[in-house]
């Protein structure tokens, strides 16, 4: 499989317990440091057309501005109604303190 990354910034912009969205390759994408770690997600909510980046950061969950869905950063997981369709998530990497997400490995919702 081939491995497309594209930089999406620097992980020092992100401090842990925040989230932000970026545009990469015509996505919109919630990028969010959980505890050190760092999750990319699709940044709209499966239920209705509402950026999560917008929403409430609580550990791996964020919920949606709109109707307060939940959904898990880390998975994708949609964890509360009214959204029941899951996130495409995407693989992130760090190289030399900058963030580089995959848009050709995402995980299916």
């Amino acid at each position: 499989m081939t491995q497309d990354f594209i930089e999406t910034g620097m992980a020092a912009e992100l401090a842990p317990g925040t989230m932000k969205r970026v545009d990469a390759g015509g996505r919109r994408i919630l990028l969010a440091n959980v505890a050190g770690r760092l999750c990319a997600v699709d940044d709209t909510c499966t239920h209705e057309e509402a950026s999560l980046s917008t929403g409430v950061l609580k550990g791996e969950l964020v919920k949606c501005p709109l109707h307060g869905s939940r959904f898990n950063v880390c998975t994708g997981e949609a964890l509360e109604e009214p959204a029941e369709d899951n996130l495409r998530t995407y693989a992130v990497r760090l190289e030399g303190g900058r963030v580089l997400i995959d848009l050709h490995e995402a995980g299916t919702p």
